[in-house]
Formats: structure tokens, sequence, C-alpha cells
């Protein structure tokens, strides 16, 4: 499973929603994208340090999923899907939308622009 950013800051909240589902998946995966999204937010945090520490804990337990030349393949696809049916996304979400149907993975993310992206299946919570 694919963590989007807002999956990533629900599993740092503690969300209670958020442990099934990541405990069913056989892998848990974290776009660089999102961990770079992630990291500039805890940036702005006042609880930065408890977050940092957090998420160096969770690195030792998930991939990091980097961007390659078929990652831009698809991510071209898709915004051009997007676009010819008027619907854009956010640009960093078309690169964690691409990642996820390249890899063939279900995203863990509320954002539900992401029901757009033929190929991709988000799972909510």
């Amino acid at each position: 499973m694919i963590l989007d950013t807002n999956g990533l800051s629900a599993l740092a909240d503690g969300d209670p929603d958020v442990a099934p589902l990541l405990q069913q998946a056989t892998e848990i995966v974290l776009p660089v994208i999102a961990l770079g999204e992630y990291r500039y937010g805890i940036r702005q945090s006042r609880h930065r340090a408890r977050y940092e520490r957090w998420l160096n804990e969770v690195l030792t337990t998930c991939r990091v999923l980097p961007v390659d030349e078929g990652t831009a393949a698809v991510y071209a696809d898709i915004r051009g899907e997007l676009k010819r049916a008027g619907r854009p996304i956010p640009g960093n979400d078309v690169w964690i939308a691409a990642l996820a149907r390249q890899h063939a993975m279900p995203l863990l993310s509320r954002d539900q622009h992401f029901d757009l992206v033929a190929g991709v299946k988000r799972i909510s919570w």
C-alpha cells in the first residue's frame, strides 16, 4: 500500500482508523514525493523534533519509492488524461498517482481527487 501525505500524517498522529488498514497491507510504501511533503510540513511544526524522530523510525519499516523513467511516462499519461477530462489535480498528487498506477498498488489517502485517476485504487478511512 502506498501512503499519501495525509495517510502518513494520520499514522503519525495515531489515527485509530489507519492502523487496521495498514495491517492488511503486504507492504507499506512511501513515495519520495510524499516524504518530501511530509518533511516540509514537520519543518513548520512546533513539534519538529518529535515528528522527525517518529519519521526516522517509520523509514526503517517501509520502502521509499523513487521516481524513475517509467514513472515519468505514467505521469505524462495521467496528466494528459486529466487535462482532456478537464479535471486536473495538484501536481505532486499526479506523481503519487503515477507511482500507484505504475506499481499497481492501492493508495491510502483522503484526497478524493485520486478517484479521477483511472487505474488507481484509493483507500480512505
